[in-house]
């Protein structure tokens, strides 16, 4: 069934606001201590007390369970407002809690519906960090996930003059989401490896690895060790994000990952100039190489592109998706995929944020573009399905979440930030996107 129907016919007859995700999805970031269902909600704090005796409470959190309730009665838990924003566009849009539940069996479905909530639960897909260590400093993170970023705010103090939701982002160094120097012991990361050692190699389907940067963390490669010497222990799929910036060992990745057929999420949502200026620290060219070397070798499930959607990407964002699709014509249609997730913090950073006449001339373009390729044999329907909803998203939806909704802090931050963001990075917005310039020189701060 395609992915509307199993909204309407699966999900919705269990609940209206019901999401798997919440049962058998979780992101972790040991690092921190810090967890949710999956990237849209805030992060919440794992009980470290607690967690050094019962590993599997790095998952089943009290505000997970109160979420389940919620779910389980047909109440929206406030987190996931991302899914209800969307599904609240009308158009028989498709949210994101489709495709995290889309992956389970139904009888999964089923039986996480008739568990009670306070159980705890099993997962079946997880992803994880190890920490920050990152040699990108993406204008949408914030030093949480970086230590480039974090340096920066070291090394020329917090952004000023910011008055939005999203502002606390960039004015301190986040030094709460690397509680433990990387040489010393990790009780979250200790937690971890007991887990997967007793029980939890056997239960999970995919374990995905993100960061920071993991290529660039010691316990990744101490997991892919551990698939290449246990061949046939697991038969959890592994998943590995890299930026496949210039510094990342593809080399190892590819010697270490030899005849394990794995899959790799990177990250992009524009090209050329546009993707450096939005992605600090990457080369374009290096990357594109670096996604093409993985292509040839052949050796991976799959090639996966995350686009976050924000306001600098639209100028270019059909030209990085048609690359995608020669891609797909010459390597095959599973070879690699895309999604696109809207950013919705921090706002300021929000395509909401663009005058509605320029959101108007994007959205034609994504209209064009989609026009071409939905019925192509080599482009997957939640490539179509994404592509559609931030065509209707441009249209409909006027603020990126329920608090954002002054435009006159939202235009201030953005100006304030990225008139900083070309001090300290040695940038030019203007020279990057010259069709935005007029009007960001007009935003008056």
């Amino acid at each position: 069934m395609n992915d509307s129907e199993f909204k309407h016919t699966v999900l919705d007859r269990l609940s209206s606001s019901f999401c798997a995700a919440k049962w058998y999805n979780a992101t972790i970031w040991l690092g921190s201590g810090m967890t949710t269902s999956c990237h849209h909600p805030p992060a919440h704090r794992v009980d470290i007390d607690k967690v050094t005796t019962n590993p599997r409470l790095l998952h089943n959190t009290d505000q997970k369970k109160q979420d389940r309730r919620k779910m389980l009665a047909g109440e929206r838990p406030a987190g996931c407002e991302y899914c209800w924003k969307i599904e609240d566009m009308g158009r028989d849009a498709v949210s994101d809690r489709v495709y995290k539940s889309k992956i389970y069996p139904i009888e999964a479905l089923h039986d996480a519906f008739n568990t009670a909530p306070d159980t705890d639960v099993n997962l079946r897909t997880l992803e994880i960090a190890f920490d920050r260590t990152c040699q990108f400093a993406c204008s949408y993170c914030n030093p949480a996930f970086s230590t480039t970023w974090a340096n920066d705010i070291k090394r020329n103090g917090p952004y000023q003059d910011l008055v939005s939701d999203g502002r606390n982002h960039f004015t301190h160094t986040h030094d709460s989401a690397q509680q433990f120097k990387i040489t010393e012991s990790n009780p979250y990361i200790d937690a971890f490896f007991a887990w997967w050692e007793t029980d939890l190699h056997r239960t999970l389907t995919e374990l995905r690895i993100t960061g920071g940067e993991p290529l660039m963390s010691a316990h990744t490669w101490r997991l892919v060790d551990w698939f290449r010497d246990n061949r046939g222990r697991s038969s959890t799929r592994l998943a590995i994000n890299s930026n496949l910036g210039t510094d990342v060992d593809i080399n190892r990745l590819l010697a270490s990952t030899q005849g394990m057929a794995i899959d790799l999420y990177t990250s992009n949502e524009s090209i050329s100039t546009q993707a450096e200026y939005i992605r600090d620290g990457l080369v374009w060219d290096d990357w594109a190489n670096n996604v093409e070397r993985l292509l040839d070798s052949g050796q991976f499930r799959g090639i996966h592109v995350m686009a976050t959607i924000n306001a600098l990407c639209l100028s270019t964002l059909d030209q990085l998706l048609e690359c995608i699709m020669n891609w797909k014509l010459e390597y095959g249609r599973d070879a690699i995929s895309f999604t696109l997730n809207i950013l919705r913090f921090p706002s300021f950073q929000s395509p909401l944020v663009l005058p509605e006449h320029t959101c108007t001339v994007y959205r034609q373009r994504l209209i064009t573009w989609l026009a071409h390729w939905a019925d192509s044999e080599f482009i997957h329907e939640h490539e179509v399905n994404h592509t559609q909803r931030l065509i209707d998203y441009l249209d409909v939806v006027k603020t990126p979440h329920s608090e954002a909704f002054d435009r006159d802090k939202l235009l201030n931050d953005f100006k304030q930030f990225y008139t900083q963001y070309d001090q300290r990075r040695d940038k030019d917005f203007g020279a990057a996107f010259p069709e935005l310039k007029e009007w960001y020189d007009a935003i008056p701060v």
